[in-house]
């Protein structure tokens, strides 16, 4: 099967690492693979016999326009029309959307925002109207799904894969480290910035527990470091920065929290899961209700009740059979984001699709 996946670009985000995940696999399966961007940078790459195709040329100015033009002469020749054009991103979607109905090529536009997050116009567009004539729509979350389907859209729940490697414990011995992780200049997304004031008083209350953030951004660094100073537990909070080592840095440590106000479906909840991390969340829109099971797996807190955070954090930090309970059972419930399940389903979207 031919596939071309499409994306703006190959930035260091999530859902370009999900594309890489899935052109790697289904290019090792033996399927014909083809990465087209429109943009640089190119922070990721494929395996060397994936394909990639760069469009960035062109002279019009603006990036919609100048992006149709280039995929429509790309694919004004048969020969380069593929079987399955997956495009990813709210705005990417509308490009291959469109471009797959002037050619009769079958799409399956990936969503990897919520629904309620705000877009651009080209955004609202595809949400709007190409979803709804898109062969089908993938979506995170059971949230998004049911807002689409009331739309009459072809919409199937299709979570990231997960192929970091799962870590064996055969005795814990963690660091008393809560850690979290993300881009420190979206603290207000991440909700970083409420962290601290919630949890400062139980740090104080469990002085041998440090809070580590790992991530860049130098305003948001200095806006949360000024908030530890103002809060007084400079002194137990550590700035790591951006680093590669976040599978290491989560098995050394014991507890994940995400104070965020809105996410996708968070991988970085799915990797401390597999670095047998005992996970705590807020029950935001959406992601982490789709993987963490209250008290089964982890504890998924009710949104912004800062007040619930902190018991459920110093719960976490003063039960050491509760955090290893949640652990273990955090690993045994992965099977769903394993990239054979995964590549499974899309390719019961794709025969379904191919078949019509």
């Amino acid at each position: 099967m031919k596939i071309d996946f499409l994306v703006n670009s190959l930035v260091a985000g999530g859902a370009e690492r999900v594309l890489i995940l899935l052109a790697n696999h289904f290019d090792q399966q033996g399927h014909d693979v083809t990465i087209i961007t429109f943009n640089e940078p190119e922070v990721f790459s494929a395996n060397s016999t994936v394909k990639r195709i760069k469009l960035h040329g062109g002279k019009l100015k603006n990036h919609t326009l100048r992006s149709i033009r280039n995929l429509i002469k790309l694919y004004g020749k048969k020969e380069n029309r593929p079987d399955i054009l997956m495009p990813f991103m709210t705005q990417t979607n509308f490009i291959g959307g469109l471009i797959g109905k002037i050619y009769g090529i079958k799409v399956v536009s990936a969503e990897h925002n919520n629904h309620v997050r705000e877009t651009d116009f080209i955004g609202k567009l595809a949400r709007k109207y190409m979803y709804r004539v898109s062969d089908a729509l993938t979506v995170l979350t059971a949230f998004d799904y049911e807002h689409y389907k009331k739309k009459g859209v072809n919409v199937h729940i299709m979570p990231n894969p997960c192929t970091f490697e799962v870590y064996t414990e055969n005795e814990r011995n963690r660091k008393k480290i809560i850690l979290t992780v993300g881009d420190l200049n979206r603290y207000y997304h991440k909700g970083f910035d409420n962290l601290i004031p919630l949890i400062a008083p139980v740090l104080k209350k469990n002085p041998e527990w440090t809070l580590k953030f790992v991530g860049g951004g130098d305003d948001g660094t200095k806006l949360l470091k000024d908030l530890t100073k103002e809060y007084q537990i400079e002194d137990q909070v550590v700035f790591e920065g951006y680093s590669t080592r976040v599978g290491e840095l989560m098995i050394e440590s014991e507890i994940y929290v995400m104070p965020s106000r809105t996410e996708g479906l968070p991988m970085v909840l799915i990797e401390a899961f597999c670095k047998g991390m005992a996970c705590i969340a807020f029950d935001c829109v959406t992601g982490p209700s789709e993987i963490i099971d209250h008290n089964v797996n982890g504890l998924l807190i009710e949104d912004q009740n800062f007040d619930a955070m902190a018991e459920g954090l110093d719960q976490l930090m003063n039960d050491e059979d509760l955090r290893i309970r949640l652990s273990k059972e955090g690993v045994n419930s992965l099977d769903r984001f394993k990239i054979e399940t995964i590549y499974k389903n899309y390719l019961d979207i794709f025969d379904g699709i191919l078949k019509k």
